[in-house]
């Protein structure tokens, strides 16, 4: 018999051999168990979850003459019919060549017909999704109140392009991407089935490769077998994926961390010359980076470390970079990925990029920049002149007071923390105004596929945040750590495209609200004691404390002064 792929030979036969949806094959097997099947079904999530492998299980299950609990025999006729697709009343349709309306009309005209062999007669229409407007409103009615006997399953990766009206007639059920230690143990039994030594480094590259699809992973994996001769050892493991070797992400960062633009090139010219993948190539920089800030951080966040890519020799330099420089380090990675996307002139990119990184006169002046305090940037003329005007200013104000209100006192200004002027207490407040447990819950469910809609410099940084309050129009999420709360809220790009794809996922609008863990009991607190609510301008007031009338006076001196200077003292 011709050679088939391992993740042919290792297809799912039974719900308890897919790995990584026990919520999903639960739910299907004690279907089956107590005969309560739905006649439509809709499995939606990334390639290579399962979806297929499921719905050929649960069309074997409900057909199955000596079900267990729910499970498949695969001892059957039926079963073993369904095994070698043969089983005429399981029809398997690939919507993305069979899209038309007259398609979906020959469909309705047969599944009047019963079954020729089994109990039920089950259609699986795989990508759904690229069905044309007319075929899904000729599958409507058909999808809507089948005859008796007949199931559909439909599969999709992209749901969104599904009409609400056919996802409102089915069951459905979210496939997840399978988590990196999933995919390790499902490869490593197989491995040892096969009587095959193998490098657990090397798996590692080939699960994180994978990026939480089983059949991407047993793909790979093929691969680095027959690359190495059914060997499976860490240089075959990175030549088939691109992956950087160790040697070539130490050397490269030495480099960096030493401030040698020249060697860090040459270093860059001995990597792409080797055939690496240079989108790959910055992914490692980010991973490398994310873990040099966990251990500069914190001695507790050095555990949550990528033991896999941190070396000794790279935490040996680790004191070389501090968080700033790290922070820069991967800003301009991650603008440059944008480019390499749409280039072919990846090896240009690369090493511009090289060179700002390993420059360390550009870092230090951005930083510099940042922390520059005002008064450094202003010469002594400037400041005289802004004198005069605040004098001139002042004896205004002493002019306009009345009886009633003395003259506005000037108080030393007492400058705001960052956290607090990064904070949006407006939006959270909205959002614990109609908050409840379910839309939390919700919300924490659709978290991990949010997640991976983004890329590995965002994934990173929302590694140590997660939600805390959810309402039907928005999420408040909570960081862990400052920094990233910081390094988050200043990134306003990020943040819409992060309420965007939770938009997507929820199927509706959904704003996302950062806080730091720190501080969020306390602003839940104030939120519970002054029973704080929204008026319709959207601004935040006391239901407890009226808003205070003012004086014109007093209202002149505060639009000239600032209400954080202006301190009003009665009589």
């Amino acid at each position: 018999m011709a050679y088939q792929a391992l993740y042919r030979v290792w297809r799912p036969q039974t719900f308890s051999d897919v790995i990584g949806q026990d919520v999903i094959t639960q739910t299907l097997r004690n279907a089956v168990a107590s005969h309560m099947t739905s006649h439509a079904y809709l499995f939606s999530g990334p390639r290579g979850t399962g979806k297929t492998s499921c719905a050929k299980i649960l069309a074997k299950a409900v057909n199955c003459l000596n079900p267990h609990d729910g499970e498949p025999c695969n001892e059957c006729e039926i079963c073993k019919a369904a095994n070698e697709n043969r089983l005429n009343d399981v029809i398997e349709i690939d919507a993305a060549s069979n899209n038309g309306v007259e398609e979906i009309r020959d469909i309705r005209d047969k599944v009047k017909y019963a079954p020729t062999e089994a109990k039920f007669k089950v259609y699986i229409i795989d990508e759904v999704h690229m069905l044309s407007q007319g075929a899904f409103n000729a599958l409507l009615k058909t999808l809507e109140e089948p005859p008796e006997n007949v199931m559909f399953i439909l599969a999709t990766t992209e749901p969104q392009k599904i009409p609400a009206t056919i996802i409102s007639r089915t069951q459905s059920f979210n496939f997840r991407r399978i988590s990196k230690q999933d995919i390790l143990q499902r490869m490593e039994f197989i491995l040892k089935d096969k009587q095959i030594d193998f490098d657990e480094e090397a798996l590692n590259i080939i699960a994180a490769s994978a990026e939480g699809g089983m059949r991407d992973a047993l793909s790979i994996l093929d691969q680095a077998l027959s690359y190495g001769d059914d060997q499976l050892t860490l240089k075959n493991a990175q030549e088939v994926t691109g992956a950087l070797s160790n040697e070539q992400i130490t050397s490269y960062m030495q480099a960096i961390a030493d401030n040698n633009p020249a060697e860090a090139l040459t270093s860059l010219y001995q990597i792409l010359a080797s055939g690496r993948s240079a989108l790959r190539f910055t992914e490692m920089i980010i991973r490398v980076c994310r873990n040099l800030i966990l251990y500069n951080s914190d001695s507790d966040l050095s555990e949550k470390m990528d033991k896999s890519v941190m070396t000794k020799e790279l935490l040996a330099i680790a004191d070389k970079f501090d968080n700033a420089r790290l922070f820069y380090i991967v800003d301009q990675v991650s603008a440059t990925q944008k480019n390499l996307k749409n280039s072919n002139q990846t090896d240009i990119y690369m090493e511009i990029l090289t060179v700002k990184i390993s420059e360390p006169k550009v870092a230090q002046a951005q930083t510099q920049a940042n922390l520059q305090e005002p008064s450094e940037a202003v010469d002594n003329e400037v400041i005289d002149k802004l004198r005069d005007e605040v004098s001139h200013l002042q004896n205004e104000v002493k002019n306009l007071a009345t009886g009633e209100v003395k003259k506005p006192v000037v108080k030393k200004t007492h400058r705001r923390t960052k956290n607090n002027t990064r904070l949006n207490k407006t939006a959270i407040y909205k959002v614990l105004g109609s908050a409840t447990k379910s839309d939390l819950m919700e919300a924490r469910d659709i978290w991990p596929d949010l997640m991976s809609m983004l890329s590995i410099t965002q994934r990173a940084m929302m590694k140590v945040a997660d939600p805390v309050a959810a309402s039907k129009d928005g999420i408040v999420v909570a960081f862990d750590y400052e920094m990233w709360f910081e390094q988050a809220q200043d990134d306003t790009e990020f943040l819409s495209e992060l309420s965007n794809n939770a938009g997507r996922l929820l199927k509706k609008d959904c704003q996302i609200v950062l806080v730091p863990k720190a501080d969020w009991p306390k602003i839940r607190k104030e939120y519970i004691d002054n029973n704080i609510d929204l008026n319709n301008q959207g601004k935040v007031e006391s239901k407890q404390e009226p808003k205070k009338k003012t004086d014109p006076t007093v209202d002149e001196a505060v639009k000239l002064f600032g209400d954080d200077i202006v301190d009003i003292k009665n009589d």
